[in-house]
């Protein structure tokens, strides 16, 4: 088989750092960055010289119909993961999509349905589930060192309320779509059930968009879990599982901890690769998990992975549709249908 050859869509901070990653890792197998297309073309062009990055595209277009690459890695902002994930499917392109994977649960099915149609790989990018700490994590559950699971108590707080991508509706904003995914993920993770209720508490901005989110999740059993979201403040942005036997905590940042503190108060670490370009965002070094991943499951012939599969995409956008209509955030989209 031939190398997978990636094609990036987008020159923004998030694909930087994907790149970044990918590029510097050296357990990456045999998977190669070829190609880059932007909006802008000479922005395109820079990332390419900054990455080294053969081709440069002049539109998202071209780059689709060309022969050159397998698979696309869409870092656009969330209005444009729809359409720019559909474009590269219908020219018989794999994608991997940063999250969220659409701006709602219609958008969402449609798509998966499309990959399912073309036997295309699809996955929306929630890089954590590949984390080193999240795999150790998912062991002491299966192997029942907390007992009976009965809550989880989330905290994910960065002062980004003024960032565009979250303060505009027109840019796709929202909490929730952008650092609540992960506290909704994790909760997922952790309990592998849909919830039986959802109440979402929270505080929408002069844009209509929600800047702070207060989710609890009731699960059967008596199981819960209780989500902060908030744009304003730093919080102190760590995760606990805790069970009858005990509890686990994911160290901040939990999205992508580099720490976990077992039951037994023993302290894991999960050092990242370096690089010599720096990242834009928290442990950015870890994106390349998510790549190897891809590689391995297009390898066997998959069109979804295990670790982050089409059915978990559809229940998180089933939730963050929950919790925007609770907290009364409306996308257009939202009033559309998507075949």
């Amino acid at each position: 088989m031939m190398a997978l050859r990636w094609g990036i869509v987008t020159a923004g901070k998030i694909s930087h750092d994907f790149v970044n990653a990918f590029n510097t890792y050296p357990n990456k197998g045999d998977q190669v960055i070829v190609a880059v297309a932007a909006r802008d073309k000479s922005r395109a062009a820079d990332f390419a010289k900054t990455h080294n990055i053969a081709k440069v595209f002049d539109t998202y277009q071209d780059l689709a119909a060309s022969n050159d690459i397998d698979i696309a890695y869409i870092g656009a902002l969330n209005p444009d993961h729809y359409d720019l994930s559909k474009l590269f499917l219908e020219s018989g392109k794999h994608v991997l999509c940063e999250k969220p994977l659409c701006l709602n649960y219609k958008q969402a099915e449609s798509l998966i349905n499309l990959a399912r149609k073309k036997k295309l790989f699809l996955m929306e990018a929630v890089w954590s589930r590949f984390s080193p700490a999240y795999i150790a994590l998912e062991k002491e559950l299966n192997a029942g060192k907390l007992g009976d699971v009965q809550f989880l108590e989330v905290n994910f707080g960065v002062p980004i309320h003024n960032v565009d991508r979250l303060a505009k509706k027109e840019l796709g904003g929202s909490a929730v779509l952008d650092i609540g995914l992960y506290t909704l993920q994790l909760a997922q993770y952790v309990f592998k059930d849909e919830p039986i209720k959802v109440t979402a508490v929270g505080e929408l901005n002069e844009n209509g968009v929600d800047i702070v989110d207060t989710i609890i999740l009731q699960y059967t059993g008596g199981r819960r879990a209780v989500l902060n979201v908030h744009s304003r403040v730093k919080l102190w942005n760590k995760a606990t599982v805790v069970g009858t036997a005990g509890r686990i905590t994911l160290e901040d940042p939990f999205h992508f901890p580099d720490k976990l503190i077992h039951v037994d108060g023993k302290i894991e670490e999960f050092p990242l690769h370096t690089s010599n370009l720096p990242y834009n965002f928290a442990n950015s070094a870890g994106l390349v998990y998510q790549a190897v991943e891809v590689a391995r499951c297009i390898k066997e012939g998959l069109i979804e992975s295990p670790r982050m599969s089409h059915q978990d995409s559809l229940i998180l956008a089933k939730l963050e549709d929950t919790v925007r209509k609770q907290v009364g955030v409306h996308f257009d989209v939202d009033s559309k249908d998507y075949s």
